[in-house]
C-alpha cells in the first residue's frame, strides 16, 4: 500500500514507522509500505510501480495488460503513464511517461490497480512494442486469452491517429476479426509477384476422400499447397477438420505449408523462404514465370 492509503485508513506516521521499525512491514522505495515482510508477487511489483509513479500514475500497455491477466508475457520493464503535464516520479522497474492519449475514460480501477482498459492497453503495447512480431503477439494473446474481443481492440484502433505500425496492425485487428479471409490469399500472391515467385492459383477445388477441399494456394505444377490460416483455425472445432483435410492432400503427393496470418504479418520472410524451398525442391528454377 502507498503511504496516502495508510494515512486515509487511520493510521499516523508514528504507527507507519513502529511497524517498520519492528519488521513486521516492509519499506519499498518512497512511498511503498508492503505489509509483510516476504518476497513481492506479480501483482504487488505492478502496484508498486503505480504508485511510486505518483498519484495520477496508471500502468499503461503492457503493465495493463499484465494486471488484467495477461498470460505467457514477461515484461523487463511495465510501461507507467501520467497525464500530459504531471509529475513524473522514478519508479522501479517501470517506464514512466508522460502522454496526451490519458484520457478518465480509459482508465478503470480494476481491483485496486489503476490502470487503462484492456483494449487500450492492448493497442498501446503493440504500438511501443520493439517489433511487428512482438505487436502482433501482443494483440493476438490480449483476443485468444479472452482479455478483449477483436472488435473491442479494433474499436480501440480508431483512436489512433498516427502511428507508423497503425497500418500493420489494422491488418493484424482484421484477420483476429476473420473479416479479411482472402486477404491472405490476395496477399500472398502480391508477395510471390514481388519475389519473382511463380504465380498461384488460388481458391482451387480439389477432391478428397473427406470430401471436397477449397485450397487456398496452389502451384499445380509444382504440387505444391499453401494453406493460409485465420485465426479460427486455432479454434478447436477447426482443429480436426484441418488434419483431415492436409492428411487427404498428403495421400494425393501433394507437399502442404501452413502459413498462420499472424506469420504473414510478423514473419513474412521466413515463411516465403520456405515456400522458395518447396518450389525449388519440385523443380522450379528461379527466373522461370510459371
Amino acid at each position: 500500500m502507498s503511504r496516502r492509503q495508510l494515512l486515509a485508513l487511520g493510521l499516523t506516521r508514528w504507527d507507519i514507522a513502529a511497524e517498520l521499525r519492528a519488521g513486521r512491514w516492509r519499506q519499498h522505495h518512497r512511498q511503498t509500505v508492503c505489509v509483510h515482510t516476504g518476497p513481492l508477487g506479480e501483482r504487488a511489483r505492478l502496484r508498486h510501480a503505480v504508485i511510486e509513479a505518483g498519484t495520477r500514475a496508471v500502468l499503461d500497455g503492457t503493465g495493463s495488460l499484465l494486471a488484467a491477466g495477461l498470460k505467457g508475457f514477461e515484461a523487463d520493464r511495465v510501461r507507467v503513464s501520467v497525464p500530459r503535464g504531471g509529475k513524473i516520479l522514478g519508479s522501479p522497474g517501470a517506464d514512466v511517461r508522460q502522454t496526451r492519449r490519458l484520457r478518465a475514460s480509459d482508465v478503470v480501477g480494476g481491483d485496486g490497480i489503476p490502470r487503462t482498459r484492456t483494449p487500450v492497453a492492448a493497442v498501446r503495447a503493440a504500438l511501443w512494442a520493439s517489433s511487428d512480431r512482438q505487436a502482433a503477439l501482443l494483440v493476438t494473446m490480449t483476443v485468444q486469452q479472452g482479455l478483449a474481443t477483436a472488435e473491442q481492440v479494433a474499436k480501440a484502433l480508431l483512436d489512433v491517429r498516427r502511428d507508423k505500425r497503425r497500418r500493420f496492425l489494422e491488418r493484424v485487428v482484421l484477420d483476429l476479426m476473420g473479416g479479411a479471409q482472402s486477404l491472405g490469399e490476395l496477399d500472398v500472391a502480391a508477395i510471390c509477384r514481388r519475389r519473382g515467385l511463380p504465380a498461384p492459383d488460388r481458391q482451387v477445388v480439389r477432391e478428397g476422400k473427406n470430401g471436397r477441399y477449397y485450397l487456398d494456394v496452389l502451384w499445380q505444377r509444382y504440387r505444391l499447397v499453401l494453406e493460409v490460416d485465420g485465426i479460427h483455425h486455432a479454434w478447436a472445432t477447426s482443429v480436426i477438420g484441418d488434419a483431415l483435410r492436409q492428411n487427404d492432400l498428403s495421400l494425393q503427393s501433394l507437399t502442404v505449408l501452413r502459413l498462420p496470418l499472424l506469420g504473414l504479418r510478423a514473419a513474412e520472410d521466413q515463411f516465403f523462404e520456405q515456400v522458395e524451398a518447396g518450389l525449388l525442391a519440385a523443380g522450379w528454377t528461379r527466373g522461370l514465370a510459371a
